[in-house]
């Protein structure tokens, strides 16, 4: 694991949990609903790719574990068709991805053309309809939104896919179609939130023309791919904080409090897609940042409670424990739930039966298999952080 305990306690590990009920306000009064599909169930990427990991279908077992998911608020996506997906990306790329699907092999200008079949976007069986199910899945999602409800859909957020090739582990770039979906259903304007410790550049790409969106991406800085820096507007529609490594939960709440919510008041959104990457937190072996799953259930219900069409999306995260704790709990104070201070036994083998090679065995924490709730991670707000709320709310 990245980070010891005694990081921890440089930013005032604090011993209390906020874990039972949503803070902002009843969301379950918002009909939430849960967008996925068997397809996530199957093995991807390979045996040497971070997401090899197990952590969507995981997520879905533990809420039905808990008995917080009735069948009447699960909806099945379904792969997107050729014509959905030639609607932002380039029909030459989606025949180049559906061909080596169907073959199982790349030739080398296609490699080099599309990215795929490289160590970063490995092909592997399955692929095409496990990509065109994630973007079908963000479209239905925007659908249903527009009925005036919250979507949870995890296994979206593959934020970094390009028109015309893959990057960063994204095949296709769903946020891209959720949030296209939004403005063709009615919305004027849409706000995208994206959490991943990684800039959310696939997206904030797609829509620099577009002044019905606004782009808001917090990630740490100096992290592949690079680009999110805090003075980069791309002509007024997107907003970016690069924050600094160890990043802490009272961090967020400033940042939540001085940048992202006074963005919402001047932009007047009357939708939101959020990405909710479990790679910023504590914990995860490819980011520096220390963040508890309890700040960003708190970030997102702030969100979700001013009552608008609301998309809530996955993304990164590569710690089977840490994502599958951060997006359980996520649905469960979604809708009300009571979230209980140690699993039931089910939950908790469950739990036990994740395995990541990204994580040494010695490293993995009793409460990773026993509860859902991290103790939050309090500390000070540092100059760097009150400097980018500044820089990314002046007019």
């Amino acid at each position: 694991m990245r980070h010891s305990q005694a990081e921890y306690s440089k930013i005032g590990r604090t011993a209390t949990r906020s874990a039972c009920k949503p803070l902002a306000t009843d969301l379950a009064r918002l009909s939430p609903l849960y967008v996925g599909s068997d397809v996530f169930r199957r093995a991807a990427f390979g045996q040497s790719h971070p997401l090899k990991i197990v952590r969507h279908s995981t997520v879905l077992d533990l809420v039905r574990l808990l008995g917080w998911l009735a069948d009447d608020d699960f909806r099945t996506s379904t792969p997107a068709t050729m014509d959905q997906l030639t609607e932002f990306h380039d029909r030459d790329y989606v025949a180049a991805l559906q061909y080596a699907d169907t073959t199982g092999k790349v030739d080398s200008d296609v490699r080099s053309r599309y990215h795929i079949g490289t160590m970063e976007n490995p092909l592997f069986p399955g692929l095409f309809e496990r990509a065109a199910t994630t973007v079908g899945g963000s479209i239905l999602a925007a659908e249903l939104a527009c009925e005036g409800r919250v979507i949870f859909h995890p296994s979206g957020g593959t934020h970094h896919g390009r028109p015309d090739r893959a990057s960063g582990f994204c095949y296709f770039n769903d946020p891209v179609f959720c949030i296209r979906t939004l403005l063709r259903e009615g919305r004027e304007r849409v706000l995208y939130l994206d959490l991943d410790a990684h800039h959310g550049d696939g997206v904030e790409n797609a829509f620099v023309a577009e002044p019905r969106v606004m782009t808001v991406s917090i990630h740490e800085a100096d992290r592949w791919p690079y680009t999110g820096a805090a003075d980069d507007r791309r002509d007024g529609g997107a907003r970016n904080l690069p924050v600094p490594k160890g990043v802490n939960d009272s961090e967020l709440g400033f940042l939540v409090e001085h940048a992202i919510m006074p963005l919402v008041e001047s932009f007047s959104p009357d939708a939101f897609v959020v990405c909710c990457g479990a790679d910023c937190l504590a914990g995860d072996p490819l980011s520096g940042m220390l963040l508890s799953n309890v700040a960003l259930w708190e970030t997102v219900e702030q969100i979700a409670a001013l009552n608008k069409p609301t998309v809530i999306l996955g993304g990164g995260g590569y710690n089977p424990w840490t994502v599958a704790r951060y997006w359980a709990g996520m649905w469960g104070r979604l809708t009300g739930q009571e979230i209980p201070d140690r699993l039931p036994d089910a939950a908790v083998e469950l739990l036990r039966g994740l395995e990541c090679d990204l994580v040494d065995e010695e490293d993995i924490e009793d409460d990773w298999l026993n509860t859902l709730v991290d103790t939050p991670f309090a500390g000070p707000v540092r100059e760097t952080i009150r400097s980018l709320a500044t820089e990314v709310t002046r007019v």
